[in-house]
């Protein structure tokens, strides 16, 4: 049997993984912090550890992880920006991700945080609670005959699209691997980066972090979109410059963002941080600002998701169980 640590346990993960085909072939070790150099050595006598978006497997954390004898890292989740590959390679620690679980779950969770902030849901779910009933400062736009941008085309972004295209609106895309067969059964324009900014009412990102991705929307390029737009990203918060960000949004110039991922949400997302004042004066004040709507990295969270990322977490732990850990092996 092999031995998993798994770390950043919350209660859904330990239902969803147990429930998974396989798993009474894993002697699971349950830890509710994150992984990091810190507190790798609580995988000592594990085979393997098992891991999420916000732990931190850089090289002095896989160092640690080589020496006490664990020789897989498996990754519950499609990124893998927070893993030092090369370091990986080098100390034989194969690595394995989840590439694709429920791309459904995430797109239905874009466009309803941009249908959420638009038509002001959140507010006013919160002014009839206190009995005001009053419609003033509630008024959104009709989705209809607007033009929405997807910037990334893998299956999130896709499924997104297909979503926007049923409300009635034009679709524009952006991808340096463009789908155009799907893009042309669905009506869908590729485009340049830059057009597709400067004429979407909405701009919807879905790309990987990458050093080529990381703050793609940045002082240039936020001010290449439409004055009025409103920006959506559920999918790496590094995507966007925030300190930018804010200064569209204070000038006026971004009529909305909704957000699922933060710049830095390692050690906020996630944790229940109610009886503390909030350190991150930026999130603070991303917060605070009445067109901004933020969820904490909760796109992925549907049954459907859940089972299916301990489906193949489990499925890749016991495969690479019965290869016998070939050294230097990395999957991703």
């Amino acid at each position: 049997m092999i031995s998993v640590a798994f770390f950043d346990t919350k209660p859904y993960d330990r239902e969803a993984v147990l429930a998974a085909p396989g798993s009474d072939a894993v002697d699971w070790i349950f830890h509710d912090f994150r992984l990091t150099a810190e507190t790798a050595s609580t995988a000592s006598g594990a085979d393997a550890v098992c891991v999420f978006v916000n732990d931190k497997l850089d090289r002095p954390c896989l160092e640690k992880l080589a020496a006490a004898g664990v020789k897989l890292a498996a990754l519950r989740c499609a990124g893998f920006n927070q893993v030092d590959l090369p370091a990986a390679r080098e100390l034989g620690i194969a690595v394995t991700r989840v590439p694709a679980y429920s791309p459904h779950a995430v797109a239905e969770h874009a466009v309803t945080l941009l249908m959420t902030l638009n038509r002001k849901i959140h507010r006013a779910y919160n002014r009839v609670r206190e009995h005001n009933f009053s419609l003033a400062g509630l008024v959104g736009f009709d989705l209809y005959g607007k033009t929405v941008g997807i910037v990334g085309t893998g299956k999130i972004g896709r499924c997104t699209a297909q979503i926007f295209r049923g409300f009635g609106t034009r679709v524009l895309a952006h991808d340096p691997f463009p789908v155009d067969e799907w893009a042309t059964s669905n009506s869908i324009e590729y485009t340049s980066l830059e057009t597709l900014l400067k004429e979407s009412d909405v701009v919807s990102l879905h790309l990987p972090l990458t050093p080529e991705t990381h703050h793609l929307l940045n002082r240039e390029t936020l001010a290449q979109m439409k004055p009025g737009a409103y920006l959506v990203n559920s999918s790496r918060g590094k995507l966007v410059d925030t300190v930018e960000l804010i200064e569209s949004l204070k000038s006026g110039h971004l009529g909305g963002v909704a957000l699922d991922v933060y710049e830095e949400e390692e050690g906020i997302f996630f944790e229940d941080l109610s009886g503390h004042v909030l350190q991150d004066d930026t999130l603070a004040l991303l917060v605070s600002l009445p067109n901004v709507l933020i969820t904490s990295h909760q796109a992925f969270l549907t049954q459907e998701a859940l089972g299916e990322i301990a489906r193949v977490t489990v499925a890749n732990i016991n495969a690479v169980k019965d290869s016998s850990f070939l050294p230097g092996t990395v999957l991703t």
